[in-house]
């Protein structure tokens, strides 16, 4: 269930922006992501492979991201991290690459239409994540089950093509915490506790297994007769994400609850419901809102406001799920980004 993210795709240029007092450098867009890169390098309609940010981009395959330096490393790999940045005031997210690459890997030809082909494997791309603090690491009991899908929603800059589905529906809007993601269920009657990518052990000074207990979530699940549930949530507070909230003590956010018996997540109001049930906390609610008016620019302009914990943080972005539970998105606030990972 539990599927590899596509952090390297081939797509189309689609449109070419110039760069005011800009004579080397222009935007091009893919999807609704905008780049900086060389001018007259790409012209629309050319294929590319395009890398998300968050990225780790092996140093073989962009050398010029070290900018002259000795190259990072991360999990034995020799390369950069793809960030946001500005360029002359345009926003740029990602990195492009010619499709050339793929004739010198031996990748090319590719069967059918290639936009959209998932590269990330193929390239040796991975998913940049934080380094982990001691207390969050735990011991591990296993792999995250894969009966469980992970918590990673789409970017709404990546579904152009089909957004006209989407508009169709109304949807919760939540804010996007900044924490570490924590998956708690009961399967088969036996109570587990998950990082974002392991099942963990429960031991003493965990993080993830002390939050479980201050919030007497197995309790809480057995007193109400819930089994082959699962709870996902943000914990937040000291040595998680440099603590941007300011919390003194690690606090615990629901963002869904999954039916792990029919494969299929709560509506955002039976979510609701089972958070006030369990007295649990739950993701601050922003509103809900219908997306027929709405364009995908729309959308990543209203990501951007300041945090429901704390007014005087920038909050990370929005979450969009539909009330009928089949659709969900997030919209990262750029001017979050800007301001916190240049």
């Amino acid at each position: 269930m539990n599927t590899i993210r596509k952090l390297a795709t081939i797509r189309k240029i689609e449109e070419i922006k110039l760069i005011p007092e800009a004579d080397k450098i222009c935007a091009y867009r893919v999807d609704d992501w905008w780049i900086v890169d060389s001018i007259n390098k790409y012209q629309v309609n050319d294929l590319v492979i395009f890398c998300e940010i968050d990225s780790w981009v092996p140093h073989e395959l962009a050398p010029f991201l070290s900018k002259g330096q000795e190259p990072r490393e991360y999990n034995g790999v020799k390369g950069e991290r793809l960030r946001t940045v500005r360029l002359r005031g345009q926003l740029s997210q990602g990195l492009l690459l010619p499709s050339t690459i793929l004739d010198e890997l031996g990748l090319w030809p590719l069967a059918g239409n290639p936009v959209g082909h998932n590269l990330t494997n193929q390239l040796n791309i991975q998913k940049w994540e934080p380094p982990i603090p001691s207390q969050l690491q735990g011991t591990m009991r296993g792999n995250f089950p894969h009966f469980i899908p992970k918590t990673d929603q789409e970017r709404c800059q990546n579904l152009r093509k089909e957004f006209d589905k989407y508009q169709s529906f109304s949807y919760e809007v939540t804010e996007k915490l900044e924490g570490t993601s924590m998956t708690c269920f009961i399967y088969d009657e036996e109570f587990n506790v998950c990082s974002r990518n392991l099942n963990l052990k429960e031991t003493e000074g965990n993080t993830y297994w002390n939050v479980a207990r201050k919030y007497k979530i197995e309790e809480k699940l057995r007193e109400f007769g819930y089994d082959n549930i699962a709870i996902q949530s943000e914990i937040l507070g000291p040595a998680i994400q440099n603590n941007i909230y300011g919390l003194e003590e690690h606090q615990f956010f629901v963002f869904d609850v999954y039916d792990i018996k029919n494969s299929e997540y709560f509506t955002p109001e039976k979510r609701q419901e089972f958070c006030k049930k369990l007295e649990l906390q739950h993701a601050p609610v922003l509103e809900t809102i219908e997306l027929k008016n709405l364009s995908i620019e729309n959308i990543i302009s209203i990501a951007d406001g300041f945090s429901q914990l704390n007014n005087k943080v920038l909050r990370e972005g929005i979450v969009f799920k539909s009330l009928c539970g089949t659709y969900h998105f997030k919209s990262i606030s750029n001017q979050y980004l800007s301001k916190t990972k240049l």
